[in-house]
C-alpha cells in the first residue's frame, strides 16, 4: 500500500484533468530548503489551508504554507466544483441527531460557507467560471416525496426560498434523461472551476504576504512550546501548525484516531457540445447531484463539454483506464451520448467522516485540523480556513460549535479499517441498484 501522495500521480505535477488543462496556473514555487520560522505553519494547500493561510495573513498572522505538491493538487483541484446549500446532511437528520439549535447552528455556517466563497470570488476577482443553479435528482420514485417535503421545510422552518421542488415533467424539462423521477432545483447553490478557485485563493494569499511552499512534502511535525514541522531538505519553526490534508491525511500522526476515511473518485470530460446538445442536456446550465448512494454528479463546462463523475473506488489505486470506468455511469443517464468522444478522465483523493460531516479539532493547544468534507467541500473548506484562522488568533465561538459534532473514528484499527469501509460501500452501491 503506497503513499496517496505518490500512488496515482507524478510528484509535483498536476493531473492530466479538463481542469489542469484549462487552469490559469501559477508559475512553480520554490520548495523548502532551509530553516524557517513564522508564526503560523498551515500543512496543505487545497481550499481548507489557503483560505486559512488568507484569513491569517489578513489579520497580521506570518504564516508560512507547505504543499506536497502544487497549491489545488489535491481534492480541490479536482472535485465536481458543485457549491451546495447546507451540510451534507439534511437538516431532519441534524435535528434529530443534534437537536434544533445546533442543527439550526450548522444550517447557517453552511449557509456562511456559501456566502464567503462568493464574497472571495467577486473580492480578488478569481475568474473560476462561477454560475448559479443546483438540481437534486430523484432516481426513484419513492423518493421524490420526501425531497418535496424537505423543500418545504427548508422554506418554512429555514426561510430558506431559493429552493423549489420538480416534478417528474419539471425534471424531464430541465434534464433530458428518463432516469430522473423528480427532485428539486436550489437556486442558491452553485458551480465553478475548482483549480481556478483555488488558483486564485493562492494568489489572494501570496498578494495578503503568505509563503507558500510547493514540492514540499511533511514528514512530521510536533506540538511543543514551538512546532517544529519536519521537511525532506528543511524545517518550519512555528507557534501554531494548521493540518489541512483533508484525503492525504496518511502520515502525519493526528493522535485522535482514524477521524476521516480517504475515498476516490472520478470524473470524465467530453468533447464539446454544440450549443442546442447542452442545452437540451441541461437546459438551465446548472450542475446536477442525484440520490444515489454513489453519487453520479454532473454540469456542463464553460466550453460546452459534460463533466461527469461517478463511480467510487475503494483500493488505494486509480482504475487503469478511468474514461471507460465512468463511461457506463453517464451512458445510464444519457445513453444519447454513446458516440461522443471522451477527451479527459482523472480521479482524486476526497476525505469522508462516520457522520459525513466536516472534522474541525484541536490535537493540541497549538494543533488544529480540519478536513472530512465528505464530498461537500468546496464552500465548507473555505469557511474552515476562515474558522481556523479565528481559533489561532482567539475567536472559538465557531470552532466550539463544528467540535460539537460527534467524531467517531472508523471501525477496525490500522489493519481492517479499509476492508470494513469496502464492504460497507459496496452493500451502498448494490442497493442503488435496487
Amino acid at each position: 500500500m503506497g503513499s496517496l501522495l505518490t500512488v496515482n500521480d507524478t510528484f509535483g505535477e498536476y493531473p492530466p484533468s479538463y481542469y489542469a488543462a484549462t487552469a490559469d496556473l501559477l508559475e512553480p514555487l520554490p520548495s523548502v530548503q532551509e530553516h524557517l520560522s513564522c508564526d503560523v505553519c498551515v500543512i496543505g494547500g487545497g481550499y481548507t489551508g489557503l483560505s486559512t493561510a488568507l484569513h491569517l495573513a489578513q489579520r497580521g498572522v506570518d504564516t508560512i504554507l507547505v504543499e506536497a505538491h502544487r497549491v489545488g493538487w489535491g481534492a480541490s483541484g479536482r472535485n465536481g466544483g458543485q457549491v451546495g446549500s447546507g451540510q451534507r446532511r439534511s437538516q431532519t437528520e441534524l435535528e434529530n441527531k443534534l437537536g434544533h439549535e445546533h442543527a439550526r447552528q450548522l444550517w447557517d455556517m453552511a449557509q456562511a460557507a456559501n456566502r464567503l466563497t462568493r464574497d472571495l470570488i467577486a473580492r480578488h476577482d478569481i475568474r473560476c467560471d462561477l454560475k448559479p443553479g443546483v438540481i437534486h435528482a430523484d432516481h426513484r420514485p419513492r423518493f421524490v416525496p420526501a425531497t418535496h417535503r424537505y423543500v418545504d421545510k427548508l422554506r418554512s422552518q429555514y426561510g430558506y426560498e431559493q429552493i423549489q421542488p420538480l416534478s417528474r415533467e419539471d425534471i424531464r424539462q430541465h434534464l433530458q434523461t428518463e432516469y430522473y423521477h423528480g427532485g428539486s432545483i436550489d437556486w442558491g447553490a452553485a458551480h465553478l472551476h475548482p483549480l481556478n478557485y483555488a488558483l486564485g485563493l493562492a494568489r489572494a494569499a501570496r498578494a495578503a504576504g503568505v509563503r507558500i511552499f510547493e514540492r514540499s512534502p511533511v514528514l512530521g511535525y510536533t506540538s511543543d512550546a514551538s512546532c517544529r514541522v519536519r521537511l525532506a531538505a528543511g524545517d518550519v519553526r512555528a507557534a501554531f501548525v494548521v493540518v489541512a490534508c483533508n484525503g492525504y491525511l496518511q502520515g502525519l500522526r493526528t493522535g485522535r484516531g482514524n477521524r476521516t476515511m480517504p475515498i476516490n473518485n472520478f470524473i470524465i470530460a467530453t468533447e464539446p457540445l454544440s450549443e442546442s446538445l447542452a442545452r437540451q442536456l441541461i437546459r438551465e446550465d446548472v450542475a446536477v447531484a442525484d440520490s444515489k448512494f454513489v453519487i453520479n454528479y454532473y454540469r456542463l463546462s464553460a466550453d460546452r463539454r459534460l463533466l461527469f463523475g461517478g463511480g467510487e473506488s475503494y483500493s488505494y489505486k486509480f482504475p487503469r483506464d478511468i474514461k471507460t470506468f465512468v463511461r457506463p455511469h453517464m451512458l445510464a443517464v444519457y445513453p444519447q451520448l454513446a458516440d461522443l468522444n471522451i477527451d479527459y478522465g482523472w480521479g482524486g483523493t476526497l476525505a469522508i467522516t462516520m457522520t459525513r460531516l466536516p472534522y474541525l479539532d484541536r490535537l493540541a493547544n497549538n494543533v488544529l485540523i480540519a478536513g472530512g468534507y465528505s464530498g461537500q467541500g468546496v464552500a465548507m473548506a473555505t469557511l474552515a480556513g476562515q474558522i481556523l484562522a479565528d481559533a489561532v488568533t482567539g475567536s472559538a465561538r465557531r470552532m466550539d460549535i463544528m467540535q460539537r459534532i460527534p467524531s467517531h473514528p472508523f471501525p477496525g484499527g490500522r489493519w481492517l479499517r479499509w476492508p470494513m469501509l469496502v464492504l460497507a460501500m459496496t452493500y451502498y452501491s448494490l442497493r442503488d441498484r435496487l
